[in-house]
């Protein structure tokens, strides 16, 4: 399959991840009282007054990119493992390259219960992702997948 054409899932899968299992998992820890705002966020987003539900699908579509690249490679490891160390990664990058940034304190002030939170929200984003993407895959490809994986 092309390497565009990967990218192109790649990116997809990461938006409807987002979509589906980040702002899931943000749902519910909003439900047991650990977020204090609700999923799906239309706050604008400085400086271009972006709503934060779509800056949250851009960043995590290119994300996916690299990793619709990266697939023909990681068919040893099921989909979703390679989705969790994906969303692990994404929270690594938050806490230490992200956050400092924008003027904030790495890894959330290494506050446990934040960084917690991050975890579970990328990595429940990352595991969408690696289910995701491999139900976009052409029935070809997909077959060539699960060969791989057994």
């Amino acid at each position: 399959m092309p390497a565009l054409v990967r990218a192109s899932l790649g990116f997809l899968a990461a938006v409807l991840s987002v979509l589906s299992f980040h702002q899931g998992m943000w749902g519910l820890l909003h439900v047991i009282g650990w977020m204090p705002l609700p999923p799906y966020r239309t706050n604008p987003l400085p400086p271009y007054g972006v709503p934060l539900i779509v800056s949250l699908c851009f960043w995590g579509g290119l994300y996916g990119i690299p990793y619709g690249l990266a697939l023909p490679h990681l068919r040893r490891m099921p989909g979703w493992l390679c989705g969790l160390l994906l969303g692990l990664l994404a929270a690594l990058v938050g806490w230490f390259v992200v956050a400092p940034l924008k003027g904030q304190p790495m890894a959330a002030g290494f506050n446990p219960m934040r960084m917690l939170i991050s975890v579970l929200i990328n990595g429940f984003w990352g595991i969408g992702v690696g289910i995701i993407l491999p139900m976009l895959l052409p029935r070809a490809a997909q077959s060539q997948l699960a060969s791989f994986r057994r």
